[in-house]
């Protein structure tokens, strides 16, 4: 066989040459990671601007079935009222 012509490479040049290769390597991954990064922390954003957003809108509605009830309890009564009153009025009519 010719081992001539083919140089031999030290353990020192392939460890430095898998340094490059993997160094590249992980610069990628960082970057890839670093883009990743972003996208989760601009979707975690706006998840939290969603959050809030259905808080307030949650809290509005609250305080309008709150309104409604106050609303409700205030026209039964003065329809219980009308009626007892309508009762009256029509009592002496078919009382005589």
């Amino acid at each position: 066989m010719c081992y001539d012509h083919q140089r031999s490479f030290s353990s020192d040049e392939l460890m430095s040459s898998r340094n490059i290769r993997s160094a590249t390597e992980n610069a990628a991954v960082v970057e890839d990671l670093r883009g990743r990064l972003a996208e989760t922390e601009a979707r975690l954003a706006q998840a939290r601007a969603r959050e809030a957003a259905l808080s307030r809108q949650l809290e509005e509605m609250k305080r309008f079935a709150s309104v409604m009830e106050i609303l409700e309890t205030y026209l039964k009564r003065r329809f219980h009222e009308q009626q007892e009153q309508v009762a009256r009025l029509l009592s002496p009519v078919f009382h005589k």
